[in-house]
C-alpha cells in the first residue's frame, strides 16, 4: 500500500492512503490521525490500512478526492529518529581517492552512519530555503526505509523484518562546512540541514520483485535543472543492505517506531549511470582533470528525484525542489 500525509491537522499532518497510481486518495484518520499514530500500532493499524488501500485501487472508498502532490508533507513529517548510513562504497571510494586517500578495510565490513535531523523533514515540493549558497549546497539522491520497533541487538535476519516503509530522500548537504566541522573529530551538524523525503512510504509488497535481499532493485534519477544528471542503479553495489543497516543501528540501543534508515548517496561503479549529487561528479572531474567543474546549486536551481516502475509509472512521486534564499 501506499500511505501520505497532507499538511493538515498540526505539524504531523494528517494521514492518508494514496492510489497505487497516485491519482486519488482518502482520508485515513479514522484508522490513525498521522503514520507515526499507525506504526506505532503498526499489527493492528495495518491490516485496517490495507483494506482501504484495496477500496481505494477499486474506486469503492468513500470520500475519494483527486490527488494534489503540493497539499503533502512528508509522509513522516518528524520523526523519533532518523539514521543515515553510506552504504554504496563507489561513493565513499571516489570521495576519498579525490584527496589521496584510501578506503579502511573496516569500511567493507562496518556500515558508516551518522545520526541525522528528524525533528523535521521537507515536503516532496518545499523549496531548499539557504542563507547562503556559498555553503556548498548539494542534494544526495538516497532511498530511505521506516520500522516498527526493532528490539536492541536484534539480528540482521530480524531486522529485514522490522521494515515496513520505503520512500525517497533528498539528503541537502552543505559540502563547505562539512570539512571544517569533521576536522573536529565530532561529526555533522550545521552541515548536515533537512532532508526532504517522496510524496508516499510503500510497503515492501508494493514493490513486487524489485525488493528483494532487503534492498531495491530498480534506478534511482536525479533530474538538475531539467536535465538528466545520473540514474545508478539502487540495488547494485550496495555494500550493506537495509536489514545490515538497521541492525548496525540497533546494536545498542532499541529503535523507536518510526525509526527512518537511510541508504546513503547512490552510486555505482559504472559512472556511466551518472551520479547522485553533485560532490560526486565534482570528484570525478578532480579524479580526471585535477580540479573540479561543476558548481554546487546555486538559487533558482531545481532538483527532481524519482523512481519510477518497469512500466515508466512513478512509484514513491517526484520530489522536485528548488534552492532559494532563506529570509528570516
Amino acid at each position: 500500500m501506499k500511505l501520505a500525509t497532507l499538511k493538515q491537522g498540526g505539524r504531523d499532518g494528517t494521514l492518508i492512503v494514496v492510489s497505487r497510481d497516485l491519482s486519488r486518495a482518502v482520508r485515513a484518520d479514522g484508522i490513525a490521525p498521522t503514520l507515526q499514530k499507525a506504526l506505532d500500532h503498526w499489527d493492528l493499524s495495518a491490516p485496517r490500512l490495507q483494506v482501504l488501500y484495496d477500496e481505494v485501487n477499486a474506486g469503492t472508498a468513500e470520500d475519494l478526492f483527486e490527488l494534489d502532490l503540493s497539499t503533502l508533507a512528508a509522509p513522516l513529517p518528524r520523526c523519533y529518529q532518523f539514521v543515515d548510513g553510506s552504504a554504496y562504497l563507489p561513493h565513499v571510494e571516489r570521495v576519498r581517492k579525490a584527496r589521496g586517500a584510501e578506503v579502511p578495510e573496516s569500511f567493507f565490513t562496518d556500515p558508516l552512519m551518522y545520526q541525522a535531523v528528524s525533528d523535521g523533514f521537507l515536503g516532496p515540493l518545499d523549496d531548499i530555503a539557504m542563507a547562503s549558497a556559498d555553503w556548498g549546497v548539494d542534494f544526495e539522491s538516497e532511498i530511505g526505509v521506516i520500522t516498527d520497533d526493532v528490539p536492541m541487538g536484534a539480528s540482521i535476519a530480524e531486522c529485514g523484518r522490522h521494515i515496513q516503509l520505503i520512500t525517497l530522500l533528498n539528503d541537502v548537504s552543505l559540502r563547505n562546512l562539512i570539512p571544517g566541522e569533521l576536522a573536529k573529530g565530532f561529526g555533522f551538524l550545521q552541515s548536515k540541514p533537512r532532508s526532504a523525503l517522496a510524496p508516499v512510504a510503500v510497503t515492501p509488497d508494493e514493490l513486487g520483485p524489485a525488493w528483494r535481499d532487503d534492498k531495491l532493485h530498480l534506478p534511482l534519477k536525479t533530474w538538475l535543472n531539467g536535465s538528466l544528471f545520473g540514474q545508478p542503479e539502487a540495488g547494485e553495489d550496495m555494500q550493506f543492505s537495509f536489514a545490515e543497516l538497521i541492525a548496525h543501528a540497533a546494536r545498542t540501543r532499541p529503535l523507536a517506531a518510526g525509526t527512518l534508515v537511510g541508504s546513503g548517496t547512490i552510486a555505482n561503479q559504472d559512472t556511466a549511470r551518472g551520479a547522485s549529487c553533485l560532490a560526486e561528479k565534482r570528484m570525478l572531474e578532480i579524479i580526471a582533470e585535477g580540479k573540479p567543474s561543476t558548481p554546487f546549486l546555486q538559487f533558482g536551481d531545481v532538483v527532481r528525484i524519482e523512481m519510477l516502475d518497469p512500466r515508466g509509472e512513478s512509484i514513491f512521486g517526484p520530489i522536485e525542489q528548488t534552492l532559494i534564499e532563506y529570509r528570516r
